[in-house]
């Protein structure tokens, strides 16, 4: 999967083995927090509609990015209905509010850095997909190698954005976050999530 190749230069590290370990041993949580994880997206998508409507690029891509990440989340229930699983809510993974903790609280800087913390986001759920999908189910399988595909792209929009509203370089600011990315990623959980780091049991 060459594709795939941006998305792992982009990030500080792979996922380590002990998370793909212990995440398939609950694939229903699994799901649960895939889920939440799609709704989620729509929503920063959607708030960042609303909060930058004067930016006509930015509202094209994220109307664009929230029709898809909620087709998505339609996706995961379906497959989770059809396995009988029901939907009830899992508490999030430290992942995202840990890294908007260091966002900047001055525009247009605030803007960057949520921009870029979207690109880190996007880009390791996509690296997890590819990291579980040969330990998965036939069904599974096929759907998260689907998903790659799309989820793969939309870092680099999020890079994009990030650089076009931007009054200097971003290089600075997207080294900080790999950073700080990484550390959540090798650092232990005590929970298993789509975004948590090593699990702590192990």
């Amino acid at each position: 999967m060459d594709f795939l190749q941006p998305v792992r230069d982009f990030l500080g590290c792979v996922t380590p083995q002990a998370w793909i370990d212990e995440a398939i041993k609950d694939i229903p949580l699994l799901l649960q927090d895939h889920a939440n994880c799609e709704k989620k997206a729509a929503s920063t998508a959607m708030n960042l509609l609303f909060r930058y409507n004067d930016k006509q690029d930015l509202q094209e891509w994220l109307a664009q990015l929230a029709r898809e990440e909620l087709l998505h989340y339609e996706q995961v229930m379906e497959i989770m209905t059809k396995r009988g699983l029901s939907y009830t809510p899992v508490t999030s993974a430290r992942y995202a509010g840990s890294l908007r903790k260091h966002v900047r609280t001055y525009e247009p800087q605030h803007l960057v850095d949520i921009l870029i913390i979207g690109a880190f986001v996007e880009a390791r759920s996509c690296e997890r997909f590819a990291a579980i999908a040969p330990f998965l189910d036939a069904e599974l399988n096929r759907f998260y190698t689907f998903l790659l595909k799309s989820e793969a792209r939309h870092f680099e929009y999020y890079l994009s954005l990030a650089e076009r509203y931007s009054p200097e370089p971003i290089q600075e600011r997207v080294a900080f976050f790999r950073d700080c990315e990484m550390a959540l990623i090798l650092q232990t959980d005590q929970e298993v999530r789509f975004h948590s780091g090593v699990p702590a049991s192990l």
